[in-house]
Formats: C-alpha cells, sequence, structure tokens
C-alpha cells in the first residue's frame, strides 16, 4: 500500500516531479546545454533555471502566502513569513554539465513560530537519475521512498565513511586551510572520505546510513536545509561545529552531521580545526 504524505510533502513531491522530467531531458542531452558561467567551478545552466521556475510555479500554486529562499532568484516573499520554502533546483551542477548522474532537487520547508523562533519541518531530496526521493518530516521520520531510513549504528571510526566537500576555486583560503587540518586528522583514522560533489545527497546518504558523517564549512542555507532534517529525523545529529543545531541558517553554513556515535568525535576534529593557529 502506497504511503499517505501530508499535504504539504504532497506539494513538494509533486514540484520535485515535475521539475525532474525536464531536467532529465535535458540530462541526456547535456552537450548541447546553454552554459554560463557565475565564477569558477560555480556553473547555471538554462535547465537549472528552468527547474526552478517550474518548481517556484507548483509551490506557488498550492501554497501562495509562503516566501521563498531560491539558490537563483534569492529571497522573495514576506519579510515577516510564517512559512518559506527553501529551494536548490538542481544541486551538483557541475555532475550534471559533466554527465555524471548524481545530483539533485532539494526542497526544505521552515516554520516561524509566534516567539520568533524557525523550525525545519519538512525536507526532500530527489535524484531523479536514481529514482531516489529521500524525504522527512519533523515528528515524522525520513523515508527513501517509502523505506524508513536509519542513520549507521557504526561506533568505530577506523570502520567509518565520512563524505565531505573539497574546497575549489571560488572558496576563500580562510576555508581551504580548516578543511586541510580537517582531512589531515582524520584520514589516518576512517574507512575512507567521499567527496562527490552534492552536499544535498551527502546528508541524505548519511540520513540512509550510507555514510557514518559529513562536514563541509561555508554551505548556503539551499544547499542543506533539507539534507538536516534527514538526518535528524533518521536518528542522527545535524549542527555547526560548537553542537548549535541548525534551523534559522545565514548566509554561509558550516555543517557536522552524522549518526549518534561518531557526530561528536567528527564535530571535535572539525571545531578544533577552525580555532587552531596557522
Amino acid at each position: 500500500m502506497a504511503m499517505r504524505l501530508s499535504p504539504h510533502m504532497t506539494v513538494m513531491q509533486n514540484a520535485a516531479q515535475k521539475a525532474a522530467r525536464r531536467l532529465l531531458r535535458d540530462f541526456n542531452e547535456v552537450e548541447q546545454l546553454q552554459v554560463s558561467i557565475k565564477g569558477p567551478g560555480d556553473f547555471v545552466s538554462q535547465a537549472d533555471l528552468r527547474a526552478e521556475a517550474a518548481i517556484r510555479e507548483e509551490l506557488e500554486r498550492a501554497r501562495p502566502g509562503y516566501a521563498f529562499l531560491m539558490e537563483e532568484s534569492g529571497a522573495s516573499g514576506s519579510d515577516n513569513w510564517t512559512w518559506r520554502w527553501i529551494v536548490d533546483p538542481l544541486d551538483g551542477t557541475t555532475n550534471f554539465l559533466h554527465g555524471i548522474p548524481h545530483w539533485a532537487i532539494s526542497i526544505g520547508l521552515q516554520r516561524r513560530l509566534p516567539d520568533g523562533t524557525v523550525e525545519l519541518v519538512a525536507g526532500l531530496v530527489y535524484n531523479p537519475a536514481a529514482n531516489e526521493m529521500f524525504w522527512a518530516e519533523k515528528g515524522v521520520g525520513a523515508y527513501l521512498n517509502e523505506r524508513r531510513l536509519r542513520v549507521s549504528a557504526r561506533r568505530d571510526m577506523h570502520e567509518a565513511l565520512f563524505a565531505t566537500g573539497i574546497p575549489f576555486a571560488k572558496v576563500p583560503a580562510r576555508r581551504r586551510l580548516p578543511f586541510a587540518r580537517t582531512l589531515g586528522a582524520l584520514m589516518p583514522q576512517v574507512a575512507g572520505i567521499r567527496r562527490f560533489g552534492a552536499a544535498a545527497l551527502d546528508l541524505a546518504w548519511v540520513a540512509a546510513g550510507r555514510y557514518e558523517g559529513f562536514w563541509e564549512l561555508g554551505l548556503k542555507p539551499w544547499d542543506c536545509a533539507a539534507g538536516l532534517l534527514l538526518v535528524r529525523e533518521a536518528g542522527g545529529y545535524a549542527t555547526d561545529p560548537e553542537g548549535v543545531e541548525l534551523n534559522d541558517m545565514g548566509d554561509s553554513v558550516d555543517i557536522v552531521a552524522g549518526n549518534v556515535h561518531l557526530h561528536g568525535k567528527l564535530r571535535e576534529l572539525v571545531a578544533e580545526s577552525l580555532t587552531a593557529r596557522p
């Protein structure tokens, strides 16, 4: 029997699937895409823009009063929003443009409470190339399609597989050195470290138990909003390097996510790398 989705999640999945159909067509003709360059290593394609427009149209029609924070078009709607969509229409754009089938649509939903605090209440990360729909709602759990997700149960660092985002050309030097410190400290202790190029999917894979943890510095809210909730609802932790839970994110987000056994160890390594002197 198919799962009954909440109204919010129904809207979110419909929007993601609508955008995915066009993205898949473009992915199969990737050589013909019209591509402009926003900056070194940070590309935007016509596919990206069309996907964002399709998602916005679908979400706005279903929930006309909600605000938006979107990768390409930025923030819109009331500054005093109660509900806000956070959307990355194509996370892993560089993979997409190189014909690598590891990219995703990410949609998160925030709610502002009467006391002014903000919480993440729903999120999905959809990889159309693999037909994997990761989704979660606060208090409901995390799922891959219709299968309930749990984070990994591994306890030993030497058995653990971690994911990260390796800094590239546009990342400032002040971010590159802490990354190198963390990497140097972690590599001798673990089974492996992966860099697949899509933070939303990295977080979804932590929720699915494929990785024991993930860290990255300087992400944007649309890269990680949905993934943060996925990890939490799968029984893991997703915080900043100081251990503070992330809900109302600023322009630059430092993330450490992991299972209950290894999150603390990873977080300590990342925090130390940020405070160590050159």
